[in-house]
């Protein structure tokens, strides 16, 4: 009889063991979900981790056929404290659908999604086309995100370089990699002949250093695709002058969070409009 009471107390306490592991699991996951919270505030989309838009290889991957990259990028950064740490779930559509579900309890979350989207979700093509000609040099570009600049003052650089492969000025075609209207045009002392997009999403693509531009004027409707004009070396000083450096297409990308012109690295954004090339006669 004794040995029948021992052997459910052990049973009761082993039981009790066991739920309160189970409990204890829920509430340190909890406590995990609420710290990753913390991540998610107004002004997230202004802190240096956002602005650099840090993109695997994997998620690179994934979002050249996701129907919302800039809803998944946006869920991805969270929760990896963009980019410093591994994501923990399977990448894929249902599972940024799932965890969006958790992110939504946060008053930020539409507003930081809405960036996310503005950013992504217009890009359409790569800025330059491939050229029909045989043999012709394509460009190249590295991530030189706030690399140091020195004329005018010691700055960080606030967009990615797309060098010509061949150094002559007016052979490349740039076109607008997405829908928009033309918010500025003409002479920058550094950036030189420049045009600037708004997009509808409320991001704005600044292309620069232009050897000359298509017939163009500010308050034109472009559609991604459409000729902008060609790839000079125009810039560093007064209107007109060319050759202070070798002939590239600056890409800059802004955003106007609370109004404030904020730049963002568009590395990222060309290595996933690289597998969108146009094909051009040049």
């Amino acid at each position: 009889m004794r040995q029948g009471v021992f052997g459910r107390e052990r049973i009761r306490r082993i039981l009790f063991v066991f739920l309160a592991a189970f409990f204890c699991q829920i509430g340190l996951h909890e406590v995990y979900e609420e710290g990753k919270s913390e991540r998610l505030h107004a002004n997230t989309v202004q802190t240096a981790a956002f602005r650099r838009q840090y993109v695997t290889e994997e998620m690179e991957s994934y979002i050249q056929k996701a129907e919302d990259p800039g809803r998944d990028l946006g869920i991805y950064w969270l929760e990896t404290k963009f980019g410093y740490e591994t994501f923990p779930w399977q990448i894929s559509g249902e599972t940024f659908q799932e965890r969006e579900k958790r992110w939504k309890r946060n008053p930020s979350y539409e507003s930081y999604r809405n960036t996310c989207r503005a950013i992504w979700n217009t890009v359409k093509y790569f800025p330059i086309p491939e050229s029909e000609k045989p043999g012709r040099k394509f460009v190249s570009f590295a991530d030189s995100w706030m690399e140091e600049r020195n004329y005018g003052g010691k700055r960080g650089h606030e967009g990615t370089d797309l060098m010509a492969g061949e150094n002559v000025r007016g052979l490349y075609p740039i076109i607008s990699i997405t829908d928009g209207t033309v918010a500025k045009i003409g002479w920058l002392e550094k950036g030189g002949n420049r045009i600037g997009i708004w997009t509808e999403a409320g991001a704005y693509f600044y292309y620069a250093h232009l050897d000359s531009y298509a017939n163009l004027k500010v308050g034109d409707q472009v559609k991604a695709g459409q000729l902008l004009g060609f790839m000079g070396d125009t810039g560093y000083g007064e209107a007109g002058t060319k050759g202070m450096f070798p002939v590239h297409l600056h890409l800059g990308i802004y955003i106007y969070p609370d109004g404030t012109e904020m730049s963002i690295n568009p590395y990222a954004i060309l290595k996933y409009a690289e597998q969108k090339k146009l094909r051009y006669r040049y």
